[in-house]
């Protein structure tokens, strides 16, 4: 069977500045992959390729079959898409936010209903459906943000930190849920992050990013061991691969925002 995603040589260029730099790494089909990398490092303009919102500068990828440059419109109906950022409206209750995707998606009238329902006990919603959505707590919030993105069935779903400002309790029962979803509906996860611990403990394998381009790419016990060691952790891979850049804590505008988010989240 085929990548459910590969790319080949894929590069985004902002002017002068090469954010990703000839990327090439294949996903498998229900598997859940990680991208990691400090600030700066590519992985948001990556992310971004993937789901369309950015066309590369050159190279390519095949996502789900589709040519990336030629086929976006079917690419779109076959992903999901959680960003970093707050997607859920807080003036509506959990059910009319589900239900205005379910709309968005064009799934057929009869069947929005019950896909909504599904979605909410999914990723148990449910008692709070007809609640507004200001009155959920961040981890509630970010559930039902998956909850949207999953209503078409996707098969491949991006994931850009999904638990950014949560709680250790409500970032675990986010982490169930992700392998509930690969369990039961056979999905591909592609998810970005931060936290070593949540790569560790959900991700089959993962890349590194550094300066754009990835610097190592396997599972997470055979680059512990790539680096020796009989206590090495993820967190010392990542030191090791992505070099003295993890001192940056990135710019003044990514600091900002990730504050941001874990504001409204939290």
């Amino acid at each position: 069977m085929p990548p459910i995603l590969e790319s080949q040589a894929l590069t985004r260029q902002f002017g002068t500045l090469t954010a990703v730099d000839t990327l090439n790494i294949s996903v498998e089909s229900g598997e859940v992959f990680g991208l990691l990398g400090p600030n700066g490092a590519g992985k948001s303009t990556a992310i971004k390729m993937f789901t369309t919102l950015l066309p590369p500068t050159t190279g390519n990828a095949r996502i789900v079959g589709y040519d990336l440059r030629r086929q976006a419109p079917k690419i779109r109906r076959v992903i999901g898409y959680v960003p970093q950022m707050l997607s859920a409206d807080g003036t509506l209750t959990g059910y009319e936010n589900l239900l205005i995707f379910a709309k968005l998606y064009d799934l057929p009238h009869r069947e929005r209903e019950q896909r909504v329902r599904d979605a909410l006990d999914f990723m148990g919603l449910a008692e709070v459906a007809e609640s507004m959505v200001q009155t959920y707590s961040g981890g509630m919030i970010r559930r039902l943000e998956i909850a949207q993105s999953m209503l078409h069935r996707p098969r491949l779903l991006f994931l850009d930190e999904p638990t950014v400002g949560l709680d250790p309790s409500a970032r675990r029962a986010v982490w169930g849920h992700v392998r509930q979803m690969c369990v039961e509906y056979g999905m591909t996860i592609f998810l970005t992050t931060h936290l070593m611990e949540e790569a560790d403990s959900l991700c089959s394998r993962v890349a590194i990013m550094h300066l754009g381009k990835v610097a190592t790419i396997g599972t997470p016990q055979a680059l512990k061991e790539s680096i020796g060691g009989e206590h090495v952790t993820l967190d010392d891979v990542f030191i090791h691969y992505a070099g003295d850049d993890l001192e940056s804590g990135g710019s003044f505008r990514e600091v900002s925002r990730a504050r941001r988010v874990a504001k409204r989240v939290g």
